[in-house]
């Protein structure tokens, strides 16, 4: 580690943390990173650096689905073109993306926050259950699609959601198993989501 006149980290030293700090990047990965925007054109750090100043200023979660978004509701909340009785409910606002990118899906969408996890100190209050409860009561949703990762902690909370959902006329299905078990829709490809929507199951 370099110091600066100071005794502390330097400068590319304090950003190659900051990096290290994002999930799935590591020490070195970081320090390619701060290289690489060290070489580079000094305009390119300057936009980056705007961008992530305004990252929070600028971005928000939806009040409606509590998806990320520029303007509330977001975009796909207020599309008249998307099939509004159906709600795909996602762990992560990210997850959104990744299930928008497979074309197969023309609802609306629902961000838990998370999944309950009682060893993590994450339990249902900790999710957007009941804003989810909120939409069922308030708009007529015939389809309830559950694309929750194959996991433990994704079984869990189908389970909790079915339960607690069980006296809404609501029709409750999950994706299929086209997702593998243990697996993340993060890394799932195009091909075997699509197959997952199209297969889906009633619980």
């Amino acid at each position: 580690m370099s110091l600066d006149g100071n005794g502390g980290p330097n400068a590319l030293d304090r950003l190659v943390t900051l990096f290290s700090r994002l999930p799935g990047v590591g020490k070195k990965s970081a320090g390619r990173m701060t290289y690489h925007i060290l070489d580079g054109d000094p305009s390119y750090a300057r936009t980056l650096a705007e961008e992530l100043a305004g990252l929070h200023r600028t971005i928000r979660r939806c009040s409606n689905c509590g998806s990320f978004t520029e303007t509330d509701p977001c975009p796909i909340c207020s599309d008249p073109g998307r099939d509004h009785s159906v709600i795909c409910v996602v762990e992560r606002a990210q997850d959104i993306r990744i299930i928008e990118e497979a074309r197969e899906f023309h609802g609306l969408f629902h961000v838990l926050g998370g999944l309950i996890a009682p060893l993590e100190g994450m339990g249902p209050d900790n999710l957007s259950i009941n804003q989810l409860v909120s939409r069922l009561r308030r708009d007529r949703v015939t389809e309830l699609i559950l694309a929750l990762n194959p996991t433990v902690e994704g079984d869990t909370t189908a389970l909790y959601l079915q339960k607690i959902l069980r006296d809404f006329p609501v029709e409750i299905t999950r994706l299929a198993s086209g997702l593998p078990v243990g697996g993340d829709l993060e890394y799932t490809d195009r091909l075997t989501l699509s197959r997952s929507f199209r297969g889906r199951v009633k619980l």
